[in-house]
């Protein structure tokens, strides 16, 4: 399980990487992260009358959808039920931001971790990378390039990092325990 739930982290610092796309024309975007490793699948549902997302799946990664700027009530049920909202959080957005909210911890202690995202594009032949520790049951970490450099250190649970320029290219991570230095994950092809 402690491996599994290390995963769910370490895809958030690989699709943070995909995205060059900005929220722009006064609107906001935002995507889930479903991070949650033993929570079912979930349904997303904004002012309890718009279901955004539907059938999320633990390290599931939606697409940004747009919202006018403002406040909302998002509530993260069951997939296919309305009820009980494992998350019931209210939510401000402001105009021309990007934001990624992922469902951490267990699922009798799941929270929000609402974070703003910067889409814009790296320089030529760069790429940014941000890792957010999603992992509930895993201590600080490092992520590192195997033989190579620390990209984040210590970092503990519910802490995302600023985005890191990296040179473009095929990277093979490793997930280290902090204190130990102990490989736990390997991320292969990156």
């Amino acid at each position: 399980m402690k491996r599994l739930a290390l995963l769910s982290a370490v895809l958030l610092l690989v699709l943070a990487t995909a995205t060059s796309v900005l929220a722009a024309d006064g609107k906001a975007r935002v995507r889930v992260v479903h991070a949650s490793p033993d929570a079912p699948a979930v349904d997303v549902w904004v002012n309890d009358a718009i279901k955004a997302f539907t059938n999320a799946p633990f390290k599931g990664i939606t697409s940004y959808a747009e919202l006018d700027p403002g406040n909302y009530n998002v509530k993260v049920v069951p997939a296919g039920a309305t009820e009980p909202a494992v998350i019931d959080a209210d939510l401000g957005l402001d105009a021309d931001t990007d934001y990624t909210v992922v469902a951490v911890g267990k699922l009798a202690d799941i929270e929000p971790l609402v974070l703003v995202d910067d889409n814009t594009l790296p320089a030529a032949g760069m790429a940014h990378v941000r890792f957010v520790h999603a992992s509930p049951d895993a201590p600080n970490v490092d992520i590192a390039v195997k033989d190579g450099p620390v990209l984040f250190e210590n970092v503990p649970f519910k802490q995302a990092f600023p985005y890191v320029p990296v040179d473009a290219g095929t990277y093979d991570l490793e997930v280290r325990i902090h204190d130990s230095g102990a490989v736990v994950l390997e991320v292969p092809g990156l």
